[in-house]
C-alpha cells in the first residue's frame, strides 16, 4: 500500500539536519570521532538518510569519560544547588520552546507518529527536567546520636551523613523513546552532581545531539554531559567496560542488561537497568469493556508496539473474550499507518527493516505451531518497516510468542476462567516489569494487584507514567527504579562522617 509522505521540515530542523555530519560533544567541543568514522541515520518510513554522525569507538569514549571526571572534581563541584536547579529549569525552558522541532526530528528519526512525539513524549522528557530540577536543593544528610563508648573524658561524639554524586554516570539509552530515555537518566543525574557520557542508540541518535545544544546554551559547564552516538558493542561496550566510569544506567534488551552485569564486575560498577517485559493485562468479567478494550489496544499498539510496558499478553474472561479479540480487532483495524511526521497518521513505521523482519519471524513461527491471526500479521509498504496491529489467538504457554519480548504491534489474546489461574499465568514469565487489571470490582482490583509479580501495576488503565511514579522491573526485567525520589537514588553515594569534638 502507498504510505503518504510528509509536509516540509520545520527550519530549525532543516538547518539542524544541514549541519552535518554531526561530531560527538566531548568537554564541551563538537569534534570528529578519531577515527574519522561516520554513519548514517535513516527515515524508517523511507529508507532513506537524513543525517550523517560520528562514529564513536573506544579511542573517543577515553577523552569523553577523562573529561567527565574532571568536570566532576571541577568548576561543577562547586556549583550550589540552586545553580543547578537553575540549569535544569533552564534546560526543560529550551526544550518548551524547541517542542515542536524536537517532536519533528524524534518522528523522522524513530518513526513514531507525530502526535505521540508533540504532545507525548517530549512534553514527558521536559517534564524529567523539571521535576528534577526541584530536587538539589532537597539531598539531605542527617546527624546521627551514637553510643559510642570509647569517647576521652571531656569529648563527645558527632556523626553526621552526607549525600555526594556516585561520580561519572554511562547513560546508554535505547531507540524506542529516544529523547525521554536520555532525559530519565540525564535529569535525575544532574540533580545529584553526576557528570554524564551519554550514548544513544545508533538508530536514533539526532535528538540526543540537539538536546546536547540545548544543554550547552543552558549554561552547563564543559565535560558534564558528552554525547557519543555509535555502535553499542563499540562505543556502549567501552563505556560498560571502562574503569573510569562509576555507574552504568541503561535501558534496553535483558540479553544486553546481563552483559553488562558482567562488564561492571570488574570494577564493582552501580548498575540501573531497565530491561525486558511482556506485561500481562487482565480484563475480569466486571470490566468497563469499551474502556478496557482501548486502554489494552492502546497498550500495545502505541509505538508499535515498541514499548518495554506494552500490553502484549492480554488474558480475558471467557464471557468476554469474543467481544475483547473483536474490539481489539475493529481497533487496529481504525488506526491509519502513515509517515511519523504525517499528521494523520496514527500509526508510524518500526524503526527499521530489521526490526519488521524480526516481528514477522516471531509470527512465521507462532502461525507454524497453530496460532490465528486475527487481523494484520504481514509486513506492508514500500520501505519495509511498517506493520500493522495483529490481533494474535490460539496461542500455548510454551510459544515464543507468549513468552518473549516482540517489541511490536502484537496482541497475544488468551481466556481464562479463573481468577487464581490467571495470575499464575500472568506471574509465569521471566519478566515482571508491568501490568493492568481492569475490573470494576475494588476487592478484585487490590487481590490481584497485590498477588502479580511486576514493578508496576495498572488498574483500569495502562501505560499511564510520570516523573513523579517510581519505574522499575522484578525478575529479569531490570535492577533499580527510575523516577522520583528512587530515580535520584540511582545517583547518590552516603558518607558517614565521625568526630570526636
Amino acid at each position: 500500500m502507498p504510505i503518504p509522505t510528509p509536509g516540509p521540515l520545520r527550519e530549525r530542523v532543516a538547518r539542524f539536519l544541514a549541519d552535518g555530519p554531526h561530531g560527538l560533544l566531548i568537554d564541551g567541543v563538537w569534534r570528529p570521532a578519531q577515527a574519522g568514522e561516520t554513519f548514517a541515520t535513516h527515515d524508517p518510513a523511507t529508507g532513506e538518510a537524513i543525517a550523517e554522525v560520528a562514529r564513536a569507538r573506544a579511542a573517543d569514549v577515553d577523552l569523553a569519560v577523562a573529561a567527565a571526571r574532571r568536570a566532576l572534581r571541577g568548576p561543577w563541584a562547586r556549583i550550589s544547588p540552586m545553580e543547578r536547579e537553575r540549569i535544569l529549569r533552564a534546560v526543560a525552558d529550551l526544550l518548551q520552546e524547541h517542542l515542536d522541532d524536537l517532536a519533528q526530528l524524534e518522528s523522522l528519526d524513530q518513526g513514531k507518529n507525530w502526535r505521540t512525539s508533540r504532545f507525548g513524549e517530549v512534553p514527558a522528557a521536559i517534564g524529567q527536567f523539571r521535576y528534577y530540577a526541584g530536587w538539589p536543593t532537597k539531598i539531605l544528610g542527617q546527624t546521627v546520636p551514637t553510643s559510642l563508648s570509647r569517647t576521652p573524658a571531656g569529648k563527645e561524639v558527632f556523626a553526621y551523613t552526607s549525600r555526594e554524586p556516585v561520580g561519572v554516570v554511562a547513560a546508554i539509552v535505547p531507540w524506542n523513546s529516544p529523547l525521554l530515555m536520555a532525559s530519565m537518566k540525564l535529569a535525575p543525574a544532574l540533580a545529584a552532581g553526576c557528570t554524564i557520557v551519554l550514548k544513544p542508540a545508533e538508530n536514533t541518535p539526532l535528538t540526543a545531539l540537539y538536546l546536547g545544544r540545548l544543554l550547552q546554551e543552558a549554561g552547563l559547564p564543559d565535560g558534564v554531559v558528552n554525547i557519543l552516538p555509535g555502535y553499542g558493542a563499540e562505543a556502549g561496550q567501552a563505556l560498560a567496560d571502562h574503569p573510569r566510569v562509576d555507574k552504568v544506567a541503561f535501558t534496553g534488551s535483558t540479553a544486553v542488561g546481563k552483559r553488562l552485569v558482567t562488564s561492571a564486575a570488574g570494577t564493582l560498577k552501580r548498575l540501573t537497568l531497565e530491561l525486558g517485559g511482556k506485561s500481562p493485562s487482565i480484563v475480569l468479567p466486571d470490566a468497563d469493556l469499551p474502556a478496557a478494550i482501548d486502554g489494552v489496544s492502546r497498550g500495545i499498539f502505541d509505538n508499535g508496539g515498541q514499548v518495554c510496558v506494552a500490553s502484549a499478553r492480554v488474558y480475558a474472561h471467557r464471557d468476554v473474550y469474543d467481544e475483547v479479540v473483536a474490539g481489539m480487532a475493529a481497533f487496529g483495524e481504525g488506526l491509519r499507518l502513515g509517515h511519523g511526521l504525517d499528521p494523520d497518521a496514527d500509526l508510524g513505521p518500526l524503526v527499521s527493516p530489521a526490526q519488521a523482519e524480526r516481528v514477522e519471524g516471531f509470527l512465521d513461527e507462532g502461525t507454524a505451531q497453530g496460532a490465528r491471526v486475527v487481523t494484520g500479521g504481514a509486513r506492508v509498504g514500500d520501505a519495509g518497516t511498517f506493520f500493522p496491529p495483529t490481533v494474535v489467538t490460539g496461542v500455548t504457554n510454551d510459544m515464543r510468542l507468549m513468552r518473549e519480548e516482540i517489541f511490536g504491534p502484537v496482541a497475544v489474546v488468551t481466556p481464562f476462567d479463573d481468577l487464581d489461574e490467571v495470575v499464575a499465568w500472568a506471574n509465569d514469565s521471566a519478566y515482571g516489569l508491568a501490568a493492568s487489571v481492569w475490573t470494576e470490582g475494588l476487592s478484585n482490583a487490590h487481590r490481584v494487584s497485590a498477588a502479580l509479580e511486576s514493578g508496576t501495576v495498572w488498574v483500569n488503565c495502562h501505560s499511564f507514567l510520570g516523573p513523579e511514579l517510581v519505574k522499575g522491573g522484578h525478575k529479569e526485567s531490570g535492577w533499580g527504579y527510575e523516577n522520583g525520589p528512587h530515580g535520584l537514588e540511582n545517583y547518590l553515594e552516603t558518607k558517614s562522617v565521625v568526630m570526636v569534638i
